[in-house]
């Protein structure tokens, strides 16, 4: 599978809200940047994290808008649409891959922490 395959898998795998399935695409020593938060790395810690904030998470869709792969790189901008809470959620992000060995070495995610906040709060 090309990097820009296992990205769209793994946007894809986030529907499934299986934390299991979400970290293994990360490589062991993975990383995970969340802006504005903490990065966090290594599997245990990336299965924390991500099970923590999505517990109340349903009906996931993240929608690709683009993607461009160059090398170990890939960039995706999204429109992720959850429900939160009860609450509908549509929050534009983009992401920046760097990939190892066909595996995420590091993910930086960029939103606008307002808009999932007042979509939540609403």
């Amino acid at each position: 599978m090309s990097n820009a395959e296992t990205v769209r898998a793994f946007i894809n795998a986030w529907s499934n809200l299986d934390v299991d399935e979400i970290v293994d695409y990360f490589a062991p020593d993975g990383v995970y940047h969340n802006i504005p938060a903490q990065p966090i790395s290594g599997h245990d810690n990336l299965r924390a994290f991500i099970g923590g904030f999505s517990a109340d998470w349903k009906n996931v869709d993240w929608e690709i808008l683009s993607l461009i792969a160059d090398g170990d790189r890939v960039a995706v901008e999204r429109m992720d649409r959850m429900i939160v809470g009860g609450k509908n959620v549509e929050l534009p992000c983009f992401g920046i891959f760097e990939m190892q060995d066909g595996k995420i070495r590091e993910w930086r995610d960029y939103f606008d922490m307002a808009t999932f906040t007042s979509a939540i709060a609403s």
